[in-house]
This record gives structure tokens, sequence and C-alpha cells, in this order.
């Protein structure tokens, strides 16, 4: 028997509360009556249908995913690799910034340093290569230089480094921007 939410007046059990009335319940209903229809008309099987709803489903998780991580790394904006002007840039391979972003530096438990005068794009690279990175299941944190010290000799300060440490290595992609001619603590760096 299935348990009635509430007073048992509104119709819904507890396994429909995803599909109360609301933008996402109907999106997600009309989501569904669509690809019934497509099913019904194409005459697919019943496992066919459910490959299809489940593809749906890990397609949205995946997509939902990324852009919370994306949202967590702390970019200061989203840039992409493929907005990057190469025009100001002829030096720079093509290739390798593709490469790059194929996230096999990461599977390699590599380092990618750019270098370079300022306004050359490095930070645009980097936010590039984090989004990429945060696309295909990577947690990303992005901050400068000064930030991250300033983090963790914050924790330090608080007896809590220890723990900072930890997350920081959870973090599969920690990306230190601004790195040379920053100020720490009254010394230029450069």
């Amino acid at each position: 028997m299935k348990r009635r939410c509430g007073d048992g007046r509104n119709g819904f059990t507890q396994g429909d509360r995803a599909l109360r009335p609301g933008v996402e319940g109907a999106r997600i209903r009309e989501s569904a009556a669509r690809l019934a229809e497509q099913a019904r008309s194409d005459g697919w099987s019943h496992e066919d249908y459910l490959a299809a709803v489940l593809s749906r489903e890990v397609t949205a998780r995946e997509s939902s995913g990324s852009q919370t991580r994306i949202r967590s790394a702390g970019f200061p904006t989203r840039k992409s690799l493929e907005e990057f002007n190469f025009d100001y840039q002829p030096s720079l391979s093509r290739e390798m910034v593709a490469h790059s972003g194929t996230g096999v530096f990461l599977t390699q438990a590599r380092n990618v340093v750019l270098l370079g005068p300022p306004g050359t794009g490095k930070t645009h690279l980097a936010i590039g290569l984090g989004i990429k990175a945060a696309q295909s299941g990577h947690r990303v944190a992005f901050a400068t230089a000064v930030d991250w010290v300033g983090k963790l000799k914050a924790a330090h300060s608080a007896g809590k480094l220890p723990a900072e440490l930890v997350k920081l290595r959870r973090i599969g992609l920690i990306i230190v921007d601004d790195l040379l001619s920053q100020e720490f603590d009254g010394v230029l760096v450069s």
C-alpha cells in the first residue's frame, strides 16, 4: 500500500514528490510525454524506451554535476578554450592547447604551467582548462596566488591547516592564477 503525503487529499504518494506541480515537474512530465509518444509512433520496445529515459536522466545529471563543479570552482568569469583567440598568440600551439583540453595531464598527475607577459591569455586558458576538467567530472578550484596564500594562512592561524589540506587533496585540479608579479606580505615575487 502506498503511503499518502500530507493528509492524503492531494493525491500524491511519497514516490510522487518529484512530480508535484511546478516548473520542474511540468518539464519532466512534458519531456516524458514526448519521449513516450515517440516510442509509440516508432514502435520501440519497452527496453528501448527505458534505455532512452535512463540516457536522458544520465545526461541531465552529468550536466547538473558539471554546472555545480564549475560554480564551486571559483572562476572569476567563464571562458572556453574554443573562444581563445590564437591570432594574438601565434606562437602558441593550437594542438598543445587542444591536447591539454582533453585532461590527459590530470590522469597522468602532471602539471600545466602557463607562462608569459601580462595580457597574453594565460588566465583565459587556465579557466578554459578548468571548465573542461569540471565537465569531465573533476573537482576544480581557482584562485590567485595571493588568495591561496591568504586562505592557507588563515587556516593555519585558526589551527585548521591540516583539515584544509585534506580538502585540497580531494580536488583534481587546483589553478593558481597570477603567480608571478604578486605581492606576498610586502615581498614582490617576480
